[in-house]
């Protein structure tokens, strides 16, 4: 399959990205305490993390979050933090979009002006 260049290689950074904080997640979630994981379910109204294995089944029977009493089934952590992440991606994207146009501008401005004449200089001099 051909692509057509910045969609392609955009597609496949944020495919990428999914993969590499799918795995940071999911690293992460098994480091932390089991307050920590508690505080994260109550905060983010949620339950377990991707629930893909024995152990996050486990960890989904234990979870005090608040949906939980509202309906059998809860939205995963994962998902929640997938979003939640990939939302201040964006942010931080755009932002540093913005001062890279900056700062472009800025080398072209600096281009455009350094070579101008002093009009208080003397005409007769060379440069």
């Amino acid at each position: 399959m051909v692509c057509g260049g910045f969609a392609c290689s955009k597609n496949a950074l944020c495919a990428l990205n999914v993969v590499y904080m799918t795995d940071v997640i999911n690293a992460s979630w098994w480091v932390m305490s089991n307050k920590t994981r508690d505080e994260l379910e109550r905060s983010f109204d949620c339950c377990g993390l991707f629930n893909l294995t024995t152990l996050d089944q486990q960890d989904y029977a234990f979870c005090t979050a608040v949906c939980k009493s509202r309906s059998p089934t809860c939205q995963m952590c994962g998902e929640k933090f997938l979003k939640h992440s990939d939302e201040a991606l964006k942010i931080l994207g755009g932002v540093g979009l913005f001062f890279s146009f900056t700062e472009i501008l800025g080398v072209w401005l600096a281009m455009r002006f350094r070579n101008q004449k002093d009009p208080r200089a003397n005409p007769s001099a060379f440069l």
